[in-house]
């Protein structure tokens, strides 16, 4: 799987640093999104293991009863980072500039991102990564709904159903040889389209796409 140049574009293609130079402590996802997901990991993550929080903000998903030996957090902005409390240490870098991690080859249990994956323009190399610091039988979450900050999401998400963004992060998986067959959760919203965007409650879509380091 190999997105043309074209479906890699973002409508605003300013550095990405100066649109998240400024905090944002808002959630961008309702409460049931929120709820659905943290139930997932309770499921998938076993306690004292080591978590890379990928693309993470203020707030944790993780759940409240289970403890880590290490979260590592990144993102691109250094005030919600500091703000949340579940990460032992975080780092910040722009992954489409650099998708290379800073990290060790088999080092984590678990790489999570949350409501993140559509604004990656080289989703290839950073799948790369992601199966490279995964240690042996290491778990990836890749969750998402149908919000974003669309001047930000690459071309090859906006213009695709949400049906049709499972399989972009499917194939995103299927780009790197040695994953597992993906899972896929999806609990589509029972919302008129019109109420979801106005963000009435138990409006998120509710998807996630999983798989192993075999």
């Amino acid at each position: 799987m190999q997105l043309r140049p074209n479906q890699r574009l973002k409508l605003d293609d300013t550095d990405d640093k100066l649109f998240y130079a400024y905090p944002r402590f808002v959630t961008h996802v309702d409460e049931g999104f929120i709820q659905q997901l943290t139930d997932l990991y309770r499921d998938r993550l076993k306690p004292n293991t080591r978590i890379f929080d990928m693309m993470s903000s203020w707030v944790s998903h993780l759940p409240e009863e289970m403890e880590f030996d290490h979260v590592e957090g990144h993102g691109l902005n250094g005030d919600e980072l500091a703000r949340n409390a579940r990460l032992n240490h975080y780092f910040l870098q722009n992954l489409n500039e650099n998708p290379q991690l800073p990290l060790p080859d088999g080092d984590f249990d678990a790489v999570l991102n949350c409501v993140s994956v559509q604004y990656m323009q080289y989703p290839e190399a950073v799948f790369s990564e992601i199966y490279r610091i995964l240690k042996p039988g290491g778990v990836a979450i890749i969750s998402f709904s149908n919000r974003m900050f669309f001047e930000k999401a690459i071309q090859a998400w906006r213009e695709a159903s949400e049906a049709q963004r499972v399989e972009l992060v499917k194939a995103y998986f299927a780009s790197v040889p040695g994953f597992t067959t993906t899972e896929v959760i999806a609990h589509k919203s029972t919302l008129p389209n019109l109420l979801q965007w106005l963000g009435a409650a138990g409006g998120d879509p509710f998807y996630a796409v999983i798989a192993y380091r075999s």
